[in-house]
């Protein structure tokens, strides 16, 4: 328990600083990645909502005063953990026996998991970008920085995860 709680306090630190440094990053003025958003995709699934929110809420709050975007990304974490546990239980069915309930390519596979990683980016993308706009006039340019961003996001979680994951995680 106490080294789950230091390793995800650690997780959370290091995320929030790859991301102050990775906010000033803008590829062909459409991509940023979002890379912070990987502590919530990483949380345990047994977490109680009340600290998946808390925590989400905090990760986003962080960033936030970090690049003074006045909540945008407090709110669209926070959204985000609310549709985590439905997006995990559609990939990953409730009779599976899940060994390992912090979701990684060693716990579930590289298809499952990268498929559950994919929809929580593209819903935090399409959230950020869509709060960011709050308009309609210019949809197609959002949709394609949230589409942009989403697969920059995904490549460096990938490796992210790739080299966090530890052999001795166990797949389902």
């Amino acid at each position: 328990m106490t080294k789950n709680i230091v390793h995800f306090t650690l997780l959370f630190i290091v995320m929030v600083l790859l991301q102050i440094i990775c906010s000033k990053i803008l590829l062909f003025d459409l991509a940023t990645p979002l890379i912070f958003i990987y502590f919530i995709i990483r949380l345990p699934i047994n977490l109680s909502k009340n600290w998946l929110y808390t925590l989400s809420f905090l990760l986003g709050l962080v960033v936030d005063i970090f690049n003074n975007t006045h909540g945008m990304n407090a709110l669209a974490c926070t959204l985000m953990s609310a549709t985590r546990g439905h997006v995990f239980n559609a990939y990953v069915g409730r009779d599976d026996d899940i060994s390992n309930p912090i979701p990684s390519i060693a716990s579930l596979g590289t298809g499952v998991y990268l498929k559950y990683m994919i929809t929580m980016v593209l819903i935090f993308s399409i959230l950020i970008f869509m709060i960011q706009s709050f308009t309609f006039s210019n949809v197609g340019l959002t949709a394609l920085r949230a589409l942009c961003s989403a697969a920059l996001t995904v490549l460096l979680l990938f490796g992210i995860d790739s080299l966090m994951s530890t052999r001795r995680e166990k797949r389902l």
